[in-house]
């Protein structure tokens, strides 16, 4: 599973797609995040026709919830990739909201996951809209996993799909036909773990300082 990550990457170490059109005063006010947790806002590349960057509720919120904000009601932060075309609440994100979330690393158990280069890179998403009676908007997301490889199989039975830089707009465009979206279904398989590290963070300070 995916349910904790990081983006600390100063707004310059961006890819050039992330800030192709960004909301109003990202730039100004954007902040590095040693710990981004789901309920939270995330940042998201998405195509509605056109490529944008969004800030999104990390937590799959279906069309139909009559409220978004009734925690009784689940809102998945992981969608499985191997039933992702086939449950009713995902179906529709995997044909038509795909997305893409940058992050520099994520963990799992007492480990953070990174690039050794430490770039940032795209974990898989999809998202979905909410809209209310009056009009009101609300835009979430979910990250999506896939079976272990050989780096994370010690730590954790899932990971978090990785999309490799130069197919950012092929992943989210949504105009995709049957035969396009099995075309995608190779991304959703385990990434090569190559050019990837484990780090060990201290457990008493592990969200609570910058330790790097």
């Amino acid at each position: 599973m995916c349910g904790r990550y990081e983006l600390r990457a100063g707004f310059e170490k961006f890819p050039s797609i992330l800030k192709r059109d960004l909301p109003k005063g990202f730039q100004e006010n954007y902040a590095q995040r040693a710990l981004i947790q789901p309920n939270e806002p995330v940042l998201v590349l998405k195509n509605e026709g056109k490529t944008t960057t969004s800030l999104m509720l990390w937590g799959f919120i279906s069309e139909w919830a009559k409220d978004p904000f009734d925690h009784s009601m689940p809102r998945p932060f992981n969608a499985r990739a191997e039933t992702i075309d086939k449950k009713r609440l995902f179906q529709g994100g995997w044909r038509h909201k795909r997305c893409l979330i940058p992050a520099s690393g994520f963990f799992e158990k007492n480990y953070r996951v990174r690039r050794k280069d430490s770039k940032v890179f795209w974990l898989a998403g999809i998202w979905n809209r909410w809209m209310s009676n009056d009009g009101s908007e609300l835009e979430s997301c979910c990250i999506i996993t896939t079976k272990p490889n050989t780096l994370i199989r010690p730590l954790h039975n899932r990971m978090p799909v990785i999309i490799p830089n130069g197919v950012e707009e092929d992943w989210i465009e949504p105009g995709k036909t049957v035969d396009e979206l099995k075309a995608l279904q190779r991304f959703l398989t385990s990434w090569d773990p190559k050019d990837w590290i484990t780090d060990l963070l201290a457990i008493h300070t592990t969200f609570q300082m910058d330790l790097f």
